[in-house]
């Protein structure tokens, strides 16, 4: 059985690994510290949110984002990370996540659910072409 529910202290080991999943997958390598203070945020639960899939009771998805202020209609929200553990890809994890994160993006009223993807991640494409619209944009990035 598949539920999507709210991380807890007790998901924080297994949130850790799947994270380290997502940022290895995007050929980064980010400090301790990076961990500790997403963590922080998440049980906070104010600016940053997080959600977890488990399937028979094991962490298997998760998916991170937050709401922000937009100059052209109500709030968005903006889906930041989304990481299915390789053994639970093919289960519907990342499609429950992601319709997690629209209700919580429905009950606040907001306009509409974002996010990016890489354009050579073939498999993620496959699902957000079923389950959103490709508006064309591209990502430009300055880093600090």
């Amino acid at each position: 059985m598949l539920e999507v529910t709210r991380l807890e202290p007790e998901d924080r080991e297994a949130w850790e690994t799947l994270f380290r999943g997502y940022i290895a997958f995007y050929q980064r390598d980010e400090k301790q510290e990076m961990y500790d203070r997403a963590w922080r945020e998440f049980q906070a639960d104010e600016r940053l949110h997080a959600l977890g899939a488990k399937l028979d009771g094991e962490l298997v998805g998760i998916v991170h984002f937050l709401v922000h202020a937009s100059t052209s209609s109500r709030d968005v929200c903006y889906l930041q990370d989304l990481f299915t553990a390789p053994e639970a890809r093919g289960h519907g994890v990342a499609r429950a996540l992601i319709a997690a994160v629209t209700d919580h993006a429905r009950e606040r009223d907001c306009d509409r659910v974002y996010w990016t993807t890489q354009t050579n991640n073939v498999a993620a494409r496959a699902l957000n072409d079923q389950v959103a619209e490709d508006r064309g944009f591209m990502v430009y990035r300055i880093p600090l």
